[in-house]
């Protein structure tokens, strides 16, 4: 999953690195090189692709507390068992 990301980072390291060393080119140009073509649509594009494994954590999480809460406790009660109020006489 992640060969495409650290080819493509490869890429622009050596698109920075031929900016920096060429006669015209800056060390400054190389480093926005590098954010604009490389770091930051790698990091835009791992983060979509990650969008769903974020989604089946959180849905397992929130199926994980739910089983928590309607499972009984020592006293054979859940969590969702109500409690009556108890108020003074009138």
């Amino acid at each position: 999953m992640y060969i495409v990301p650290i080819a493509w980072l490869y890429v622009a390291v050596m698109m920075a690195a031929a900016e920096a060393t060429n006669s015209n080119g800056t060390v400054l140009g190389a480093i926005i090189t590098f954010l604009l073509y490389g770091l930051l649509p790698v990091a835009l594009v791992v983060y979509i692709m990650g969008t769903p494994a974020r989604r089946r954590a959180i849905k397992a999480r929130e199926q994980a507390e739910l089983a928590a809460a309607l499972a009984p406790d020592a006293d054979g009660k859940t969590a969702t068992d109500t409690i009556t109020p108890v108020r003074k006489e009138p």
